[in-house]
């Protein structure tokens, strides 16, 4: 995995992990990687694929069930789509709109 040195490293993984959902390669339910095999794939230190994890808990995609893992919640899809769409319309969106009027462009000409 490339990233970007915009993003903390843990919120990218973090879209990596919303982007497996959302394309329903991870579905509600199922089991997701471990930590540590996260940490191995990604090549990041496991520190940071716990920050991933914490965060994503906290947003409710995912929760852990002790010693046996960690599984994307049975709202996870929704929530991830929530969560997607309020960051687009927060973060993203207004920078294609401020970029679309320094060019001096409008909807017709995408």
């Amino acid at each position: 995995m490339e990233f970007n040195e915009g993003q903390a490293i843990y919120l990218q993984i973090a879209d990596y992990f919303c982007e497996r959902i959302l394309k329903k390669q991870w579905k509600q339910g199922e089991k997701i990687p471990s930590i540590r095999e996260i940490a191995v794939q990604v090549e990041v230190n496991p520190n940071t694929a716990i920050r991933t994890y914490n965060f994503l808990q906290e947003k409710g995609i995912i929760y852990n069930k002790r010693g046996i893992g960690y599984f994307v919640s049975d709202n996870g899809y929704q929530k991830t789509l929530d969560f997607k769409k309020d960051k687009f319309i927060g973060e993203d969106l207004p920078q294609i709109f401020y970029t679309m009027d320094m060019l001096k462009l409008d909807v017709k000409d995408l």
